[in-house]
C-alpha cells in the first residue's frame, strides 16, 4: 500500500498532468475554436460527471463502511479475549492459571506480530497455534460444581465468539475493491478531467482554477478510496488499540491478584 508521501506525490503528478494537459490544449487548439462546441461538451460533462460522481461517492462509502466493521470485529475480538481471562477464574486452578498465560500470550502475538504482519499484507497465524491451545485447555477441563459448570460454559461462547471474530479480521485483512473498479474510477476521472478541459472560456486563468480544484478533489478521493480499502494497511489503517486495552487490563486484574 501507498505511503503518505506516495499519496501527496500522486496528487501533485495528476494536478500537474491535467494542468499540462489544459495548457497543451490551448495552444493546439485554441479556446475560440472550442467555445462553439460548449453546449455539446457541457452536455457530455454534465451526463459524465454526475455518472462518476454517483460512482465515487458509492465506493468511498463502501471502503469507508468496511474499514468501520473491521474495527468493530477487531474490538469485539479483544473484548472477547478479555472476557475468556476474566471467566476463567470460575475454573479449577491448573486450568485458570492456563487459560490465564495463554490469553495473555494470544494478546502478545495478535500486538506484536499479527498486526505488523497485516499492514505490510503479509499473511499470519500467528495467534493460531495459541488459539488451539486454549480449545484444547478449556475442553479438558472437567468442572466439579454448578458454579465451575457454568464458567466453562461461559467461556467456552466467549472463546467460540473470539475464534470467529478472529477468522473474519484474518479475512479483511486480505479483501479489496476488484481491479475492474479501479478501471472504472480512474477511467471515468480521466475523462470527466478531459471533459472539463475542453470547454471554451475566454478567463484561461478561471479555467485552469477550475480544472485545478476538479482534478485535485478527484484524486484525493480516489487517494482515500486506496488507503481505506485495505483496513489493516496504508497511511489508514485499524489500530490494535482494543489489544493494547486487553493487555494493560492484564496487567492490572494480575496487580489486584497479588
Amino acid at each position: 500500500m501507498l505511503t503518505n508521501t506516495e499519496d501527496v506525490a500522486i496528487i501533485i503528478l495528476c494536478v500537474g498532468l491535467s494542468l499540462a494537459f489544459l495548457w497543451g490544449l490551448r495552444w493546439l487548439w485554441p479556446s475560440a475554436g472550442r467555445r462553439i462546441q460548449n453546449d455539446i461538451i457541457g452536455w457530455q460533462i454534465s451526463v459524465i460527471g454526475t455518472t462518476y460522481a454517483v460512482i465515487i461517492g458509492f465506493m468511498l462509502y463502501a471502503v469507508w463502511t468496511t474499514f468501520q466493521v473491521a474495527e468493530i470485529n477487531a474490538d469485539n475480538e479483544a473484548n472477547c479475549v478479555v472476557n475468556v481471562f476474566r471467566l476463567a477464574d470460575g475454573l479449577p486452578e491448573a486450568p485458570r492459571q492456563q487459560v490465564h498465560q495463554l490469553t495473555r500470550a494470544y494478546a502478545d502475538v495478535v500486538i506484536d506480530q499479527e498486526w505488523p504482519a497485516m499492514q505490510r499484507g503479509e499473511a499470519t497465524s500467528a495467534g493460531h497455534a495459541i488459539l488451539e491451545n486454549l480449545w484444547t485447555a478449556l475442553t479438558q477441563v472437567k468442572p466439579n460444581t454448578l458454579a465451575e459448570q457454568t464458567s466453562l460454559s461461559l467461556t467456552l461462547t466467549e472463546l467460540s465468539n473470539m475464534t470467529r471474530y478472529r477468522r473474519v479480521r484474518l479475512l479483511q485483512s486480505e479483501s479489496k475493491l476488484p481491479g475492474i473498479l479501479w478501471v472504472v474510477m480512474i477511467l471515468g476521472g480521466t475523462i470527466t478531467i478531459v471533459s472539463s478541459c475542453l470547454f471554451g472560456t475566454d478567463n484561461f486563468k478561471l479555467h485552469v482554477v477550475q480544472v485545478f480544484s476538479l482534478t485535485l478533489l478527484t484524486s484525493l478521493t480516489l487517494v482515500a478510496i486506496a488507503d481505506i480499502d485495505r483496513p489493516f494497511q496504508g497511511g489508514v489503517h485499524v489500530q490494535p488499540t482494543s489489544f493494547e486495552r486487553a493487555r494493560d487490563t492484564f496487567k492490572h486484574l494480575a496487580l489486584e491478584a497479588h
